[in-house]
């Protein structure tokens, strides 16, 4: 009768204190609750500084900009390439810093054509383009001056396989640091 009141009172006190253990030996009762805390608590402390860090650093986000002129550029580019075949499969206006590249992550299926259109800012002193592939490998690289070359790259690119691509344009202006960029990405149907 004695062993079971022991029993019935130590499930008593878990139910009341999940976070405590009591253990029931013949004429001794442990208590290890302060040791199942101080576990929980570090346990919880840990998790918070390993996810800390990561919440803590600085991500670019696509943020939309409005220019006409260049959404002007960008409508007169996409009528004449969906005359020649082509359909847009994304588009995007976007908030670029000089000098800091906004990646654009575009999957592409393998063996199509495919059209890259990057805008640039018309006051820019130059317009650069990168891609990469899935093994961020570097597969196209334009570089283009904008008092000589203009503020448009336009490049075709079949891809070898059917992966995601990540495509890197940059923009360097002296007297800007908040820049506007268009960026479009066609596929060829017909």
């Amino acid at each position: 009768m004695f062993g079971l009141l022991k029993i019935v009172f130590s499930l008593e006190q878990q139910l009341k204190n999940p976070f405590c253990v009591y253990r029931i030996r013949p004429f001794i009762r442990k208590s290890v609750c302060m040791k199942n805390r101080t576990r929980i608590l570090s346990l919880l402390a840990l998790l918070f500084f390993a996810i800390n860090p990561i919440f803590s650093q600085d991500i670019i986000r696509q943020q939309e900009c409005d220019d006409t002129g260049l959404k002007h550029q960008a409508d007169s580019l996409k009528n004449v390439l969906t005359n020649n075949g082509f359909i847009i499969v994304r588009e995007a206006s976007m908030t670029m810093e000089s000098e800091y590249e906004m990646p654009v992550i575009v999957p592409l299926t393998e063996g199509s054509w495919y059209q890259v259109v990057f805008i640039g800012d018309p006051s820019s002193k130059l317009n650069e383009v990168r891609m990469y592939d899935y093994d961020e490998k570097q597969v196209y690289y334009q570089k283009n001056y904008g008092d000589i070359q203009g503020n448009i790259i336009s490049y075709g690119y079949i891809s070898k396989f059917s992966e995601y691509h990540m495509i890197k344009p940059v923009q360097v202006n002296k007297k800007k640091k908040t820049l506007c960029g268009y960026i479009m990405l066609l596929k060829r149907v017909k």
